[in-house]
């Protein structure tokens, strides 16, 4: 079974873009699908980074979890909240933390935000700065609007059939990425 992690970018209080984590991960377990990790950055509580993880001579127990974590995960689901229309500096502090860990690793973008743009306007910069270290983004999204009206605190989708459906194709291309990926390494 494949690995995947569940990136939750998001170390706001009241937090609401960790409801759609929660969602993946349920769903992800209840189609049995994969197995299923979720990395909270909340729970790293990393500080500014000055360097890599790999240029640092005494690398915290807290990096060197996060980037085995990242390692050993076939693909990422990575759920972002939009804040001024940009991601979070938790996660461009976590994305600069790596590098070899990231390349070629297939991420799969959940954009969160609490307005009707659905997080949309954080793509274009997140995108970028994962491909610019190698990362491959695949070409689906899973984009969620007034994230407090279609998720509750637990993850609960307030239309379990129609976001199910939109979960079965976002989950399916990461799928297939990650099983090119693994037929491109056997070759």
């Amino acid at each position: 079974m494949k690995n995947i992690s569940i990136l939750s970018a998001s170390v706001r209080n009241g937090r609401n873009s960790h409801r759609v984590a929660l969602y993946f991960k349920q769903y992800l377990e209840a189609n049995k699908l994969a197995n299923v990790t979720i990395i909270d950055l909340k729970e790293y509580n990393f500080p500014i980074f000055e360097e890599r993880l790999r240029f640092i001579p005494n690398p915290s127990e807290a990096m060197l979890s996060f980037a085995s974590e990242v390692n050993k995960a076939d693909g990422i689901i990575l759920v972002t909240p939009e804040y001024n229309g940009g991601y979070p500096a938790s996660l461009k502090n976590a994305i600069d933390l790596l590098y070899a860990e990231w390349k070629r690793k297939p991420i799969a973008i959940a954009s969160v935000s609490a307005g009707a743009f659905a997080g949309t306007q954080v793509l274009t910069s997140l995108q970028f700065s994962l491909w610019k270290i190698g990362a491959l983004t695949i070409p689906a999204l899973f984009p969620v609007g007034t994230v407090e009206k279609t998720f509750d605190e637990n993850g609960i989708p307030s239309d379990t059939i129609a976001t199910d459906k939109r979960a079965a194709v976002f989950v399916n291309e990461l799928l297939y990425w990650i099983d090119a990926k693994h037929k491109m390494e056997a070759e």
